[in-house]
């Protein structure tokens, strides 16, 4: 199959292995002479990066480097690279890298051109329009892992530090004008990582069916990325360099960012605060808690499972579904509990409260109380499902 395309939803998708080195291009036909790329420090150690800046660099771009960014970023990460932004002169970002690289290079581009602070324009109710929507500059976006989908989203999830909330900056504008989607770059993402990340993916494109708002354009692409995740991400996992493999699960990841404009819920709701509390992986997260919030949601979901059961060709409807998660995590080696990645019950309460002010937790079928979402975070810990 020839997985090749420029697509133009949500928007400019470039497509393809070896797209990589269209970027110079891309970034002078969108007018941006000295870009700054935003990636992490991994990435900015690997050759991959030191290629890609050359390759920008003899098309013509004087282009700069920002690395300094927390796997779970923080507004000091933004900070900085707001500093670094404007000391180099630079007039567009290429936001590089997996859902952290994304964000914060998207939370860059927002704020180069505020003068309030970066809670000010926190997704809560319109406080997007407190911002100067003309002094945000230009991104494009280059995902280097199939999970978040952040490439072709319009928030950045950042952690505000002193009270360890993760939160979401959203302005339409944080849309990326250009994504450059090269299956290539994602070939050399551990098997571990190939899977948190596979599951982030999945969490979005089921939290985003199970939503229980009207969207249908977004509950088919919904039900589409989650078919691409069911017959790849094994394969993605247990065969890196299966370029076909990496190219479905690239594509469902954007999906899932697609289609959660129709919302998330519960496993989002408790990621979000395990993860700020904990600096514990998104993607590893959403993988454990996934099977525990579906349980929990079966008096609300029950009928449509059984019909994305019926889609995806599983056995034994909603029973059926719940088993092929399980397996899922099983077949890519993800944990069944939050204990086996340290996090226990202490905190279970604290945990419950926060649940329930996430943004995600209005997407989730059913309206859980803090102590429900302490309970479900309780079984996850045991192990209980």
């Amino acid at each position: 199959m020839n997985l090749v395309g420029n697509w133009n939803y949500p928007t400019t998708i470039r497509f393809g292995a070896g797209r990589i080195s269209e970027l110079g291009k891309t970034c002078l036909d969108l007018g941006l002479q000295a870009p700054l790329l935003v990636t992490d420090p991994g990435l900015a150690s690997l050759p991959m990066v030191a290629s890609v800046m050359e390759r920008c660099r003899k098309d013509g771009l004087k282009i700069g480097i920002f690395s300094n960014v927390k796997a779970n970023p923080v507004e000091a990460n933004v900070t900085e690279g707001v500093d670094a932004y404007r000391a180099g002169g630079h007039d567009g970002v290429i936001a590089f890298g997996g859902g952290s690289g994304l964000d914060v290079g998207k939370a860059i581009a927002l704020m180069v051109g505020q003068d309030r602070p970066l809670w000010d324009f926190e997704d809560v109710g319109d406080w997007w329009t407190r911002a100067n929507a003309d002094g945000i500059a230009k991104i494009v976006a280059v995902p280097t892992t199939a999970g978040t989908g952040s490439e072709v989203g319009r928030a950045s999830v950042i952690t505000k530090e002193d009270t360890h909330e993760k939160k979401i900056v959203f302005h339409p504008r944080m849309m990326p004008s250009v994504v450059i989607a090269d299956p290539e770059l994602t070939v050399g993402l551990p098997a571990k990582l190939t899977a948190a990340t596979g599951m982030d993916a999945l969490a979005h494109n089921l939290e985003a069916f199970c939503a229980p708002g009207w969207h249908p354009m977004a509950a088919g692409i919904a039900v589409e990325g989650m078919r691409l995740i069911k017959d790849w991400l094994a394969r993605a996992v247990s065969d890196g360099a299966n370029i076909e493999a990496r190219a479905q699960m690239l594509v469902a990841s954007s999906m899932g960012a697609t289609a959660f404009q129709r919302g998330l819920g519960a496993v989002h709701a408790l990621s979000h605060p395990l993860g700020g509390l904990y600096d514990a992986h998104h993607g590893t997260l959403n993988a454990i808690l996934m099977p525990y919030v579906l349980k929990a949601n079966r008096p609300a979901i029950e009928d449509r499972i059984v019909y994305l059961a019926r889609c995806l060709d599983v056995p034994k409807g909603f029973d059926g579904v719940l088993d092929w998660l399980v397996r899922l995590r099983a077949e890519t080696a993800m944990p069944h509990t939050l204990k086996e990645i340290g996090i226990g019950d202490n905190r279970l309460a604290e945990i419950g409260v926060a649940a329930t002010k996430d943004p995600s937790a209005g997407g989730n079928p059913i309206q859980f109380t803090a102590e429900e979402y302490a309970e479900i975070a309780r079984k996850a810990v045991a192990g209980e499902l």
